[in-house]
């Protein structure tokens, strides 16, 4: 077996474990809590009560959430190799926008993980700096849409967007399953992309954020499980 061969069936391996974990993540995160129930209707008070009490399942659920983030960034990636051999900047600069979408999303989960119980905690016992982390944990809600940390996340899934659009139209000349990846990609990005656009011009109301924005992302699955097909035909052709 030849290094550029090796090579290519180490990425659609990549490619095919990433899609793997990312199921997986997805029915764990469905038993563990994000945030307080309630979401963005919960009180302050009763948000720094539930986070002092729940502190192990909400940094489990965000750990979840972490592993899911890298290993749809392997998907990705093993994409962004799919579409090297006929457009070649275009695979360099999504995989860019890749690595980019990876520091957009793990500054608010790492912050989940680590900063947000420390701030309850220091909150609840009245320690030194009470008073600040009071007003930093309000900045730093997970579930009000427009807040500091979900910023962050509509970031990294708008660069998400951004490369759809760069690996849609090379990745669509390939086989069967590639042309159904490129189409939700491509639906997905100019979707986004467009929410994104009439958001900007007022047309959506705060609150409706999430839905908006949230229906984008409904094609991923599609994508996951045509690549699944898609690695796994092609670790058998190298093998």
């Amino acid at each position: 077996m030849s290094a550029t061969t090796s090579l290519d069936y180490q990425i659609n391996r990549l490619g095919f474990w990433s899609i793997i974990i990312a199921f997986a993540t997805s029915v764990i995160a469905a038993f563990l809590p994000l945030d307080v129930p309630g979401g963005y209707a919960a009180e302050h008070t009763e948000r720094v009560a539930w986070l002092s009490a729940n502190a192990g399942a909400f940094i489990a659920a965000w750990v979840n959430q972490i592993a899911a983030m890298l290993s749809l960034s392997g998907l990705f990636f093993a994409i962004a190799w799919k579409v090297a051999g006929n457009n070649p900047l275009r695979a360099i600069l999504a995989a860019m926008v890749v690595l980019l979408s990876v520091v957009a999303f793990i500054i608010p989960k790492f912050m989940a993980v680590w900063t947000i119980p420390v701030l309850a905690n220091t909150i609840t016992t009245g320690a030194i700096g009470a008073e600040m982390a009071d007003s930093l944990l309000m900045v730093l809600n997970v579930s009000i849409p427009f807040s500091l940390y979900t910023s962050f996340d509509y970031l990294g899934f708008w660069l998400y967007s951004l490369f759809a659009l760069l690996v849609a139209v090379p990745l669509f000349g390939q086989n069967k399953t590639a042309k159904v990846t490129a189409v939700s990609l491509g639906i997905f990005g100019v979707a986004y992309q467009l929410v994104m656009a009439v958001f900007l011009f007022g047309e959506i109301a705060p609150t409706d954020i999430e839905v908006y924005f949230g229906s984008t992302v409904l094609l991923l699955p599609v994508v996951m499980v045509a690549m699944l097909i898609n690695f796994k035909a092609a670790m058998a052709s190298r093998a």
